[in-house]
């Protein structure tokens, strides 16, 4: 699909989008109600979970876990959980700036990866440091406790992680004579990405899907490429991204994506499961996609290979993060909630869960039960969380630089010039970081 600059209009922000850090600042500000004592009728310290719906399996999992939990602590402890329907993409965020408002968080609160700074910055969760010993942290994976970490702290953790890949369809890169990286040394630069995209695009096929959704799955995905040509969104410590997101390597990231984009190699608007219909020869896809293709499309003839480096010695990464426990400044109990923690993120219940999910566990010890991590496709997720993976960026701004980077990408991708759209995207930022946060 060409898109002509001329006549480009700007995508509009969703009115909706009030910032999560002016909601949790008002609230701070203004004094909230007093919090609910959470003791039930039979004297046990009752402790709520709040987390998305997900899928039959792991709701099972948790009626499981919570059910053995609750029988194990008869007398002392009640472990119950609310699953939040998130009917739009701001129902769960909706409901927890309500509670945050009138002073009634849960105990633990399941939040996205690269929120976790957000809620720490703002004191609405507390640092778990301590509510785990040194080896158990010794065998939670580096990618997970980066993500959570903010100010030196661990503020969350969770069961499983992330990672993103080029997946391709065999036969469409045996069809073209295109040749499949095979180690980590040989992954496809930036042209020969480009190239390969452009060779495998014809009638009814493009030749690639570079875009997961045009939410959060944007700065998720495309980050890794101002990683790779030696920048980021944001410096190292969150405090700024004029100068990052919109500093040349950035901007040329963004051009780089937007020429698949006007080339035609890439569609702005993918059709649902584009790859897996055989409508796109490539795909930056999540592992999950892995279960998704061996169960729903056993046919397809795919394989998976390294996330695309910038060119000359570009730097080879991967996404990661997932969603993961915080404990909230309204919490009670913390011994409780220690117990808590301490189960739900154990080695076997981190291992079925992501057993459950079909994700990677966050637990190197999980990785002995979970054997499929050891052959391929699975293992070059492992590979890539183990030694190329980077967090989103931990920043106080990041509900700010999420939405403000998905509207500059999208704007591009319609013609706007991309430094243009960047550096209004690093003026928001700044804004919001130098309002609520810098000292």
């Amino acid at each position: 699909m060409k898109v002509s600059k001329k006549g480009a209009v700007k995508v509009k922000k969703r009115a909706v989008t009030v910032t999560l850090t002016a909601m949790m600042m008002s609230c701070l500000c203004a004094g909230c109600g007093q919090v609910k004592e959470r003791v039930n009728e039979k004297g046990e310290s009752v402790i709520t979970v709040w987390s998305p719906t997900d899928e039959p399996a792991i709701e099972e999992w948790w009626i499981e876990k919570i059910n053995a939990f609750n029988a194990e602590h008869e007398g002392k402890i009640h472990l119950q959980r609310e699953a939040i329907v998130r009917a739009d993409s701001y129902a769960y965020e909706d409901k927890i700036n309500a509670a945050i408002t009138s002073n009634d968080l849960p105990d633990i609160l399941f939040v996205d990866g690269p929120t976790v700074s957000v809620y720490a910055a703002n004191e609405i969760t507390l640092p778990i440091d301590d509510f785990f010993t040194q080896a158990d942290w010794d065998d939670f994976l580096d990618s997970s406790k980066q993500q959570n970490t903010y100010d030196g702290r661990i503020y969350a953790i969770g069961a499983t992680e992330s990672s993103v890949a080029l997946y391709y369809n065999a036969d469409m890169l045996a069809e073209a004579g295109i040749r499949i990286p095979e180690s980590k040394e040989d992954a496809w630069t930036w042209s020969e990405f480009y190239e390969a995209a452009k060779k495998l695009t014809r009638d009814g096929v493009v030749g690639t899907n570079i875009i997961m959704d045009k939410g959060e799955g944007l700065p998720y995905v495309l980050e890794q490429f101002w990683i790779s040509n030696g920048t980021d969104l944001v410096s190292e410590d969150g405090s700024k991204a004029d100068g990052y997101i919109n500093s040349p390597e950035g901007i040329e990231a963004a051009e780089f994506l937007n020429s698949l984009i006007q080339e035609g190699y890439a569609n702005i608007d993918p059709i649902q499961k584009e790859f897996h219909n055989e409508r796109a020869a490539t795909m930056l896809g999540g592992s999950w996609e892995v279960a998704t293709l061996e169960n729903d499309y056993p046919d397809l003839n795919w394989g998976v290979t390294y996330f695309p480096v910038a060119d000359n010695g570009g730097m080879l990464t991967s996404p990661t993060g997932d969603w993961v426990a915080s404990v909230t400044k309204n919490a009670q109990d913390l011994e409780a909630v220690k117990e808590v923690m301490n189960y739900l993120f154990s080695e076997e219940n981190v291992t079925t869960y992501a057993q459950a999910i079909s994700k990677p566990p966050t637990r190197k010890s999980s990785y002995d039960v979970l054997t499929e991590y050891n052959e391929y496709p699975r293992s070059l997720f492992k590979e890539q969380l183990m030694e190329t993976g980077h967090p989103r960026p931990r920043t106080p701004s990041y509900s700010v630089l999420s939405a403000e980077f998905s509207e500059a990408m999208l704007n591009i991708f319609t013609g706007v010039d991309a430094a243009e759209a960047l550096n209004a995207a690093a003026a928001a930022t700044d804004k919001d970081y130098n309002k609520y946060y810098a000292e």
